[in-house]
């Protein structure tokens, strides 16, 4: 059974329609790699078993009863706790959250319940999202599960940590500005950052609406790519409550043939210099790409150099009131170390004026980075300038450009595992597209993972042989 849930959903959830398994053979299967991996991790923060199986036993009696299934029957799932679930606590890693349940699930979370997921547990997350190494004052830190002295990044560090170590099929994370593609890249997971507006943010520990709200998108994480493409169709759409969700044109309903498409590539976007290790491993996969007759070419966006003034400003802009007014209504009065240093720092909050100018700014932009897609479909560049870090290691901001950039642009971007470095830590790839050009990167992605057919499993797998 245990081998089962390392198969692309699609042939879990078939497993269950054909009863060749059950929902609780499933549930059980994910509780026992959750139990067995979850002491070196500290990933999981909430979980209740007990839940879980009524909840599978539930599934299991629709089947028997003949009712129609949705895509993801059965198949067990975890969720970043900085999403809502009504059921299981969500405290958004703020120690004035640690007992709240809200009134209902977040958006995205609700849609995969309603297509048969069954929720397993929360996984871990800074406070608020709002730091890029998972660790806070209610559960403390997450480990890298390829070396326990490093982390899995953040926000969505608890996700990554979890799949990585294979003891849950996907999660969903939230990327502001890296966090979802910055975990998966140190944890050796694919994980997607959807279009600006293509997923509703309602339920998420950061508001839904304000300046900040167009930077952050709920996304898939998974192992494989063909997952991200299943559950992006199930979460997308607008909910009529976040008002920045839109739907996405009809065009992007299916994958592109990645033959027909122009792909672009940078090793290097100007700001921050990758590790050589990273370097050589994306050169390894252009070089596949254009010994496998694909059209592609070296190409750096015109403006991207503009992405560390313009972050800056749009997140300080308010002066803290963002973060203030979580901690107020959260009831936190100790902020955790990384919120406590953001409050910390000199950043008065903008003008009328200047504010008119930086939004300027940020659309001229905006609008200098679209003439991309002139010349090419997709883009290839690191996901940032490391692999994963010690825990407390002072942080280079501009290493996070390689993700942060495309928040700003809102364009989608996968990340995928493409090698090793020489410590044996994960390495991955970005692939961008245009705004709901989510079919072009999605399929890049995928024929880059089908051709090097690579999944680099942490030794923890190899510790604990009963998961």
């Amino acid at each position: 059974m245990s081998e089962l849930l390392d198969q692309p959903i699609t042939t879990i959830a078939k497993a269950v329609k054909n009863g060749e398994t059950t929902a609780v053979a499933l549930a059980e299967a994910a509780l026992a790699r959750i139990e067995a991996v979850n002491p070196a991790l500290n990933a999981v923060v909430a979980l209740n078993p007990e839940l879980s199986l009524k909840y599978a036993t539930k599934a299991d009696a629709a089947q028997a009863s003949g009712e129609t299934l949705g895509p993801l029957h059965g198949v067990p799932m975890t969720i970043k706790d900085s999403l809502d679930t009504f059921d299981f606590v969500s405290t958004w890693g703020s120690e004035g959250r640690a007992d709240f349940r809200p009134s209902r699930d977040a958006s995205c979370v609700a849609r995969l319940r309603g297509a048969g997921a069954i929720l397993m547990g929360k996984t871990n997350t800074p406070e608020f999202t709002l730091a890029f190494q998972t660790d806070n004052n209610l559960f403390g830190r997450t480990n890298n599960p390829f070396d326990p002295s490093r982390t899995p990044g953040g926000s969505s560090g608890g996700a990554a940590a979890l799949i990585a170590a294979r003891a849950i099929p996907f999660d969903i994370g939230t990327d502001t500005g890296g966090s979802i593609r910055l975990p998966a890249h140190y944890c050796g997971i694919a994980g997607i950052k959807p279009t600006s507006g293509r997923v509703p943010s309602t339920g998420n520990a950061l508001p839904s609406e304000g300046l900040w709200a167009p930077l952050t998108q709920p996304g898939p994480m998974a192992r494989y790519v063909q997952d991200l493409a299943l559950l992006l169709e199930v979460i997308e759409g607008p909910d009529f409550v976040d008002p920045y969700a839109r739907r996405a044109p009809e065009i992007s309903t299916e994958l592109s043939d990645p033959r027909t498409l122009r792909v672009g590539y940078h090793l290097n976007n100007g700001l921050a210099e990758p590790e050589i290790d990273i370097c050589n491993a994306l050169q390894s996969v252009v070089d596949h790409l254009s010994g496998s007759g694909l059209s592609i070419a070296e190409h750096l966006p015109d403006g991207i150099e503009m992405t560390p003034l313009i972050f800056s400003r749009v997140l300080g802009a308010d002066d803290h009131e963002t973060v203030k007014d979580l901690l107020e209504r959260s009831n936190t009065k100790t902020p955790s170390q990384a919120i406590a240093r953001n409050l910390a720092q000199a950043a008065p909050g903008l003008s009328a004026s200047e504010l008119t100018h930086i939004l300027s700014i940020w659309d001229g932009f905006k609008s200098a980075m679209l003439r991309t897609f002139n010349a090419v479909d997709v883009l290839i560049c690191p996901v940032n300038a490391t692999t994963a870090i010690e825990h407390g290691t002072a942080e280079d901001m501009l290493n996070y450009s390689y993700t942060m950039t495309y928040n700003l642009t809102g364009w989608p971007g996968v990340v995928i595992p493409c090698g090793l470095d020489q410590q044996g830590l994960p390495i991955g790839l970005q692939v961008l597209a245009a705004p709901f050009c989510e079919h072009h990167c999605l399929a890049m992605a995928d024929f880059i993972q089908s051709s090097l057919d690579f999944f680099p499993l942490p030794e923890i797998n190899t510790l604990t042989p009963n998961i």
